[in-house]
């Protein structure tokens, strides 16, 4: 009877010693995933730093300005007012145009005025 108490209680400490080695081994790998995505927090991080910096710089207003004016040719002008309210016709008067509605007007004016390229006026129907 000692026999098999003795060989029971080493069957159950063989069994905790091998339960108690894997739960040691899951956490090994789990402490090295863990280290590994800690690294990779850590990347990203200083991944998204750079790309805001970057962001910051080309988004800067008086960068997009300066890029405007020297490869598309566009300044800081103010634009020319091409009508008002003053300038329309009151109703009953007659118009510009004769009885024709106005449905869309546009001027271009000559590349010799660098102040406005093209301006366009359009009524809402």
């Amino acid at each position: 009877m000692i026999r098999v108490a003795t060989f029971f209680c080493f069957a159950v400490s063989a069994l905790a010693c091998l339960a108690l080695y894997h739960v040691s081994e899951q956490t090994r790998v789990a402490r090295s995933e863990l280290s590994v995505v800690s690294r990779q927090i850590v990347v990203e991080r200083e991944s998204i730093h750079t790309l805001q910096a970057e962001w910051a710089r080309v988004a800067d207003l008086g960068r997009i300005q300066h890029l405007a004016e020297a490869r598309l040719g566009m300044d800081d002008a103010p634009a020319m007012e091409l009508s008002s309210l003053k300038l329309l016709p009151r109703r009953g008067d007659e118009t510009p145009l004769g009885d024709g509605q106005v449905r869309a007007a546009s001027a271009v004016v000559p590349a010799g005025d660098a102040r406005v390229r093209l301006a366009a006026v359009q009524s809402g129907d």
